[in-house]
């Protein structure tokens, strides 16, 4: 792995407690300053680590961005736990992941602290309010530029259209992304008459897809779904399971959290819900985060940790596990497909969710008009998203004013 995404030679190497503390203090200051998202966040790594510190060449860089975005969990919190692996080794994986996700675990854990004291009271609840629409902007506008990567030919038009009709059937998030996954692999490749080329099809044959479907469901299920306050305990299974099956990035998220969160278990109202989601994309670092807001609405500090803790786990063991073969799984055309497959349910799910979300969010005018607004902002100027959602929320403190 060194030998393939090792830095350059001409660039002399510290000694690794230096490495260590480099890492750190990077990573660190990314986890404070990365508002917009995934993407700005991919940026401004690349910033840092290729044409600043020279840690890595531009393509040791996008290979592995590519390989971030063929396992679950978030792409940039990925990236940023195989730059500290290639820099430092094991102990630099863990740094680094942990210093980017720790200062958004941290303020993420403030406002929800916030939000519990005060979220009753007016001047908050009418910041929640406008940030809420500008929230549904920004992933609207997420869906279309995804989808429009996504959507590579009619074949996955249709399969997308089909998880979309799924999620609104309220099938399991995670049937839909692995069912899709093998539909579409399935139809992709028998239509383009191509041969396998790895195991992918023998391992299969051993295992039905109706077992792979099944354990994928089992996934997702936690004991009882009995109402009030769950224990410390299954807070963290819950995050563990969302965040080992979590295939395209945060926003995806919100779909894994709707089904389990407000319609399986009811541990939340899906406006609780909309808030968790509107702060997550507020706050800097992974989104995520979002996962520490519902876990101290859950179960305080305690739920909180074990949340953070649960979502982001899964993510360090896949690359510790999965970087050695990731780059060559491309090379497979079975697999090709069942990635771009993937990849169109996820967008789905999102829409889904959006859909859903928007008919809380936008229940006046006055709202509709910050979503409009926030679209326009997004789609005319090369803005950060922090800044459209921080907008919204001034906006409603203003309504409120007026409205007063």
């Amino acid at each position: 792995m060194k030998a393939e995404l090792g830095v350059q030679p001409d660039v002399p190497r510290a000694s690794r407690p230096a490495r260590l503390r480099e890492l750190a203090s990077l990573f660190l200051k990314l986890g404070v300053v990365s508002f917009g998202g995934p993407a700005a966040h991919i940026a401004l790594m690349e910033a840092e680590v290729v044409r600043k510190r020279q840690w890595l060449t531009h393509q040791q860089f996008l290979d592995m961005l590519g390989a971030a975005n063929l396992i679950p969990g978030p792409t940039s919190t990925e990236t940023a736990i195989n730059v500290g692996f290639v820099r430092a080794g094991w102990s630099g994986l863990w740094v680094a992941g942990a210093s980017f996700i720790v200062p958004a675990a941290l303020i993420t854990g403030a406002f929800a602290w916030a939000y519990v004291r005060f979220g009753s009271l007016p001047q908050a609840a009418a910041v929640l309010n406008g940030i809420k629409p500008a929230v549904v902007a920004v992933i609207a506008i997420a869906i279309w530029r995804l989808g429009k990567t996504a959507v590579k030919d009619t074949t996955l038009g249709v399969l997308g259209v089909l998880a979309l009709a799924a999620f609104f059937l309220n099938l399991n998030p995670i049937l839909v992304l692995f069912g899709g996954g093998a539909l579409g692999m399935l139809v992709r490749q028998s239509a383009n008459r191509v041969q396998a080329t790895s195991g992918l099809l023998p391992a299969l044959s051993r295992r039905p897809l109706s077992r792979v479907l099944s354990a994928a469901a089992a996934a997702t299920s936690i004991a009882g779904t009995a109402l009030g306050r769950p224990s410390a305990w299954r807070i963290f299974l819950f995050f563990l399971k969302v965040g080992a099956v979590l295939y395209g990035g945060g926003y995806v998220l919100l779909a894994f959290l709707e089904q389990g969160l407000v319609q399986q278990h009811a541990w939340l109202t899906r406006q609780q819900l909309l808030d968790a989601i509107a702060i997550g994309q507020f706050t800097p670092g992974p989104v995520l985060s979002t996962a520490t807001f519902i876990g101290y609405i859950l179960g305080g500090v305690p739920g909180a940790a074990v949340a953070t803790v649960g979502i982001f786990l899964p993510s360090f063991f896949y690359i510790a596990l999965l970087a050695p073969v990731l780059f060559r799984l491309r090379q497979s055309p079975w697999i090709a497909a069942f990635l771009d497959s993937v990849n169109v349910c996820a967008v789905a799910l999102m829409a889904g969710v959006t859909f859903r979300l928007g008919a809380d969010a936008l229940r006046s005018w006055s709202l509709w008009v910050i979503a409009i607004l926030s679209l326009f902002v997004l789609l005319r100027w090369k803005i950060s998203p922090a800044w459209v959602v921080l907008s919204g929320g001034v906006a409603g403190l203003l309504l409120n004013v007026v409205h007063a």
